[in-house]
């Protein structure tokens, strides 16, 4: 497990602070979210009722997916991938439990 030095993770937070924020859209019932870098990516999706996204962790340190309420990822190491198929229109806000400035919304149709 890799430990961030402070120089590092400051770099890492600036990068998130920093990233443009963009939308993706489903155009299929499939879609990907990548951990990488303290930041989730894309940052927000749009998608259908039904469709089913995969969170992959290419971090080298421990994350989490939790939408309160809604669902709840174990603790992902490097190359984990949690899985979750929305069947309810609404906006799901989730985060990292470990790490709560990283945040995410999938938006569903």
């Amino acid at each position: 497990m890799k430990t961030l030095n402070r120089r590092d993770f400051g770099v890492a937070v600036a990068a998130a602070i920093l990233l443009p924020v963009t939308t993706a859209r489903a155009d299929d019932n499939a879609m990907e979210v990548h951990i990488d870098n303290f930041v989730f990516q894309p940052p927000e999706l749009k998608i259908k009722v039904g469709t089913t996204v995969t969170w992959t962790n290419r971090d080298d340190i421990p994350h989490t997916v939790v939408s309160a309420g809604k669902f709840r990822s174990k603790t992902l190491d490097t190359d984990d991938k949690f899985t979750f198929t929305f069947t309810d229109a609404g906006d799901y806000k989730y985060f990292c439990s470990l790490h709560p400035h990283m945040t995410g919304m999938i938006k569903v149709e």
